[in-house]
């Protein structure tokens, strides 16, 4: 997992935002683990280099 975080605010239609703490209640993880999860994953679908830590490009100090 990643050492340094940032925090992302989202605005998500309140009913959208509860069906999807469900889900992921029900799959006994956190939104903020499938969030990360999507990013990385749509990050390499468009080519985006994460590195072998995960942080991309020179980030990993």
């Amino acid at each position: 997992m990643e050492q340094k975080t940032a925090r992302l605010t989202v605005l998500i239609d309140p009913d959208k935002k509860k069906a999807f703490e469900t889900l992921c209640a029900k799959q006994d993880v956190t939104p903020s683990q499938v969030v990360r999860r999507l990013i990385r994953e749509y990050l390499t679908t468009h080519g985006v280099d994460l590195g072998a830590d995960g942080n991309g490009p020179g980030k990993g100090d």
